[in-house]
């Protein structure tokens, strides 16, 4: 069977303030998703229609991120269009996202400034954060679904009859249950695991949150000694999501969120990984180190009158990205992919 959503199993209380996502014993406890019906053809669920849906994001989130990847890599970016959210967060008595990257301040396509709108106008009793990624129904003018964990899965399966000429296999069938174990592992300890050691509030539970992630890229990094990828020779979805993570590691984790153990750099085989899937399109074209370093040192905060910081550092050096990594005598295969017969 699939994993279970992840999100699910956190018992926090939704705020429109982070901070009330932090348990009485200081560890970080993310919100649940508030719009998770998933995309098919049964009865109950989102249909699948080009044109219908915008996919709202920012480039600093590795939630988003990771369906942004999909999107290039699967050929659907003429049939899902794309809004992009600010990475400074807008200075308000709420935790928001703004459009002040568009023209006069606005989405183009949905006429609004701050992502809470659609997320009050569907739902006017929502109190939690509005988050990124949101697809937005465009149509119908409401937020139809902002479940980060499911939604590459719908990209890659629900969405193939608009997916391009000789479009890969993210999700092949014969692994979907290995995939699905994998990513909920990935997703509690190094996607949710950075955020637990930056935003936990006790020296406890950041060393506990801290002792998990380290474990788990210490084992990442032996499974990837002897396999080019997570499954072998093809990217998979599994792959996309740990990249989101380790991509953001160096320029914004290690320093703002003390996960300063290791470099991603330093490690042997994570860091040539990582630099293989950067220099695969789709991955390193959609990765904007400027947002990264932006939002997670300038504008993330775990409380909203917390002082921002106004320090950018200029660091990492960012040549390290086109270095070779020498990951092909790892595989047989030309091809990064696993095409569709």
């Amino acid at each position: 069977m699939p994993a279970a959503n992840p999100q699910r199993q956190d018992h926090s209380t939704s705020s429109v303030r982070t901070a009330t996502e932090i348990s009485q014993d200081g560890a970080f406890k993310r919100q649940l998703n508030r719009f998770v019906t998933r995309f098919g053809d049964e009865e109950g669920e989102l249909p699948i229609e080009a044109g219908r849906y915008r996919l709202i994001w920012s480039a600093a989130c590795p939630w988003a991120h990771r369906s942004v990847i999909v999107r290039r890599v699967l050929g659907l970016e003429e049939t899902i269009s794309l809004g992009t959210v600010s990475p400074l967060r807008p200075r308000l008595t709420r935790v928001d996202w703004e459009f002040s990257l568009n023209e006069g301040g606005v989405d183009p396509v949905l006429g609004i400034r701050y992502l809470s709108e659609i997320y009050l106008h569907t739902d006017p009793d929502y109190t939690g954060r509005p988050t990124v990624p949101v697809v937005v129904d465009v149509k119908e003018g409401r937020a139809v679904n902002n479940d980060y964990f499911r939604l590459t899965n719908d990209l890659e399966t629900v969405w193939l009859p608009f997916h391009g000429e000789q479009s890969p296999d993210l999700y092949p069938a014969h692994l979907r249950n290995e995939i699905d174990t994998l990513n909920d592992t990935i997703y509690h300890d190094v996607n949710n695991g950075v955020y637990k050691c930056g935003f936990a509030r006790s020296q406890e539970a950041y060393e506990d949150a801290y002792g998990v992630l380290f474990a788990r890229l210490d084992e990442l990094e032996e499974r990837l000694s002897t396999r080019r990828f997570l499954f072998g020779d093809f990217i998979t979805d599994s792959d996309v999501r740990l990249y989101t993570t380790l991509v953001r590691f160096d320029a914004a984790y290690y320093t703002a969120f003390k996960t300063n153990r290791n470099l991603i750099r330093e490690f042997r085989h994570l860091s040539g990984y990582v630099r293989d899937l950067y220099q695969t399109p789709g991955f390193g074209d959609t990765t904007d180190f400027d947002a990264i370093k932006r939002h997670y040192h300038l504008s993330i905060t775990i409380d909203t009158d917390k002082p921002e910081v106004s320090i950018l550092p200029k660091g990492p050096d960012l040549s390290f990205w086109d270095l070779p990594h020498d990951r092909e005598k790892l595989s047989t295969r030309p091809d990064k992919f696993l095409r569709r017969l």
